[in-house]
């Protein structure tokens, strides 16, 4: 159910209550919320206040949920309205269908909306069983523009389906398309298995809800399936041993702390460290992609093919798909467009928030070529912020030091600033290397060039605020 389609339904549930149609502020409150999308966020885009959208958000979902019969909220909102969508059609197809039997009517009265009606052949009245296929997937975003990732799409499909990996980790930074990826992965993927799932952990975050959400929905699947009078409720990993599922976790990272080294647990959150141990350890036939900023820190950076757990760290696009981004955006002009795409690492997000300054602003492109002029766009910042306030005053410190080397420096040099001892230093830099703050190469460290230009502003302003 695209969009459009969610938007027409919603407006004719709204004008059926209200006797009006969507405005233009609760269709971005739609549009917003299954995009993922905060209310700040929504309201920035709509020049309101985070109040205003909020109040409009909770009126529209109170007509929904009036009108659709259950609780509807920012969270289940495209479900709930797929859930009525399906009610519809059926409802239209049962006064074609007749009672007992797959036959369609005759010929002549073919079902609104259904082309091609016809009485089955003997050879599609009677198919073949095929596996029931169980979804829950109305968390994981629509999939926009998808740029080549077909190596790292390959990889994370061999994992899945033919090395049959328990827990797999996709990391990055902030704005590199984890989330992207694993739409598309999902999308080529979930049926092959019995149970596709997503969720966003922000929504699920402790292990109790998790849990009962996922149990709730094999249970009630098999109920379904099978009419038992009396369905016992079983722990989650006897499900997963069961059923072939695939489960993705996004948005990994709030479940670990800010202001320590990465992959640290929150108290509340320490027991999905067991959950993944036994994700791991015991033998099932399912599969957890986590989705994060960082990875848990019992996952190894580097694993073996002997393990069934595996650790993607997205990189940047290549030049070709980065490319790609800069037409959208009208900046087909640049003569060499390679040296802007390396300045941002092909990141997507810091792409695009470069090219739409650069675009409404109407500077020269090339110009920006001339003198390694790294921009900071507001919305870049803001992202940069997020991610680098989660980070301990050690790292701090540690990527303090490297904003002011010009070349890449190995851990000796580092060390004769005397602040850090060499112990500390190492954590420092593992847990640095985890959250994809640095580069590594052979023996030597760098600050990725935004990160750095970035670690200089906020230095300079503090400076001046203290100055004051």
């Amino acid at each position: 159910m695209n969009f459009k389609e969610m938007l027409k339904l919603a407006d004719g549930i709204v004008f059926e209550k209200t006797g009006q149609h969507l405005d233009d502020l609760q269709a971005a409150v739609l549009r917003g919320t299954l995009q993922r999308e905060t209310y700040k966020h929504i309201a920035k885009d709509f020049d309101c206040s985070e109040s205003s959208v909020r109040q409009v958000g909770s009126q529209l979902w109170q007509i929904l949920s009036e009108e659709l019969g259950e609780d509807v909220n920012k969270t289940n909102v495209r479900s709930a309205m797929e859930r009525l969508q399906v009610s519809l059609f059926s409802n239209v197809v049962q006064d074609y269908v007749g009672v007992g039997s797959i036959n369609i009517c005759g010929e002549g009265r073919h079902p609104p909306d259904i082309p091609n009606s016809h009485p089955p052949s003997q050879e599609t009245a009677n198919p073949q069983p095929t596996k029931t296929l169980h979804q829950d997937l109305s968390e994981m975003p629509e999939l926009g523009n998808f740029f080549d990732r077909t190596s790292s799409l390959q990889t994370l499909t061999t994992w899945i389906l033919q090395q049959n990996c328990h827990l797999i980790t996709l990391t990055g930074i902030s704005g590199i398309g984890k989330t992207s990826l694993a739409v598309q992965l999902v999308q080529q993927i979930k049926h092959e298995f019995e149970y596709a799932v997503w969720y966003t952990l922000d929504e699920f975050p402790t292990i109790d809800k998790f849990q009962s959400n996922l149990i709730q929905l094999f249970s009630q699947s098999e109920k379904q399936d099978s009419s038992p009078t009396n369905q016992k409720r079983l722990p989650l990993i006897k499900y997963l041993q069961k059923h072939r599922c695939l489960i993705v976790l996004d948005d990994i990272h709030n479940l670990f702390c800010s202001g320590e080294l990465a992959g640290k647990y929150k108290p509340q959150y320490e027991e999905y460290r067991s959950l993944f141990k036994q994700i791991e350890k015991l033998s099932h036939q399912s599969c957890f992609l986590l989705i994060g900023w960082e990875p848990p820190k019992e996952v190894p950076q580097l694993t073996s093919e002997n393990t069934p757990i595996r650790t993607l760290q997205l990189t940047g696009l290549d030049t070709a798909a980065a490319g790609e981004i800069l037409r959208d955006k009208g900046l087909a002009e640049i003569d060499n467009c390679e040296a802007l795409i390396h300045r941002y690492q092909g990141n997507p997000l810091w792409l695009k928030s470069v090219a739409t300054l650069i675009q409404e602003l109407g500077i020269g492109a090339n110009d920006l070529l001339i003198d390694d002029t790294i921009l900071l766009p507001e919305d870049l910042k803001d992202v940069l912020q997020q991610q680098y306030d989660r980070t301990s005053e050690l790292e701090k410190q540690v990527m303090s030091l490297l904003a002011t080397e010009n070349q890449p420096v190995n851990v000796a040099k580092l060390l004769q600033n005397g602040q850090i001892s060499s112990s500390d230093l190492l954590n420092a830099l593992q847990s640095l290397s985890r959250r994809c703050l640095i580069e590594k190469e052979a023996s030597f460290y760098t600050l990725p060039p935004v990160l750095k230009q970035y670690i200089k502003t906020r230095r300079s302003q503090l400076t001046n605020i203290d100055s004051e």
